[in-house]
């Protein structure tokens, strides 16, 4: 396939909806990406080419024009003489070189159009290239948004499960016990000291007022 015929199909081809139809349109992409990078390459390389063509052509058509202009003042000259048949012979190289000349000129004109057309095709396909560039970025994040949806969804159902409840029932009944042990770490255990004493105290007054309470009262 020649490097047109690539170009033309890579312009005018529709990515969106060819990755619509493809199985893997992340896979797709890249392929086209590189495909177009090649492609693109190949064609800067044409187009220099093109255009070191054109230059060389033109350096050449002024060479000749230059040398028929010679041929022709050479041909007055011998006029100017009375030697015609210098001047003959003359105008017959002017005429080679003026032959020569018209020759490159529409060789000139063709590079002119080639190098023309490959710099609007590197254009449009950079611009195609951009946008599977793009293409490519979008489907990237939506794979990756859709990865963190499916671990997401794929916890939840984890965590949704009867022997996921039951876990967190025994990690709270574990909680409880520690909470209760805790609390009965100083349950019964006597005061000593300054705070024993105090204690009786405070247990002494409390025994007195039930006593009081329970003697008979006196009449007034």
């Amino acid at each position: 396939m020649g490097i047109f015929t690539r170009v033309r199909d890579i312009i005018n081809s529709n990515i969106s909806a060819m990755l619509d139809k493809a199985e893997d349109p992340e896979k797709l992409v890249k392929l086209m990406i590189r495909e177009m990078e090649d492609t693109l390459i190949e064609l800067k390389a044409s187009c220099a080419a093109a255009m070191a063509s054109k230059k060389k052509i033109q350096r050449e058509s002024e060479t000749v024009l230059d040398h028929g202009k010679n041929w022709a003042a050479k041909a007055k000259l011998a006029v100017d003489k009375g030697r015609e048949d210098l001047a003959r012979e003359a105008l017959l190289e002017k005429r080679r070189y003026t032959e020569r000349a018209d020759t490159l000129e529409s060789e000139l004109e063709q590079t002119k159009a080639l190098v023309t057309q490959y710099q609007d095709d590197i254009m449009q396909l950079e611009d195609k290239l951009a946008a599977a560039r793009e293409k490519k970025r979008v489907l990237a994040q939506r794979h990756r948004m859709v990865q963190t949806r499916k671990r997401a969804q794929t916890d939840i159902r984890k965590f949704d499960t009867s022997d996921a409840m039951a876990r967190f029932e025994q990690f709270e009944q574990r909680i409880d016990r520690m909470e209760a042990e805790a609390d009965l770490v100083n349950y019964g255990r006597k005061p000593v000291g300054l705070e024993a004493e105090i204690a009786a105290l405070e247990g002494d007054a409390e025994l007195e007022k039930e006593l009081d309470a329970l003697r008979p009262k006196k009449d007034g």
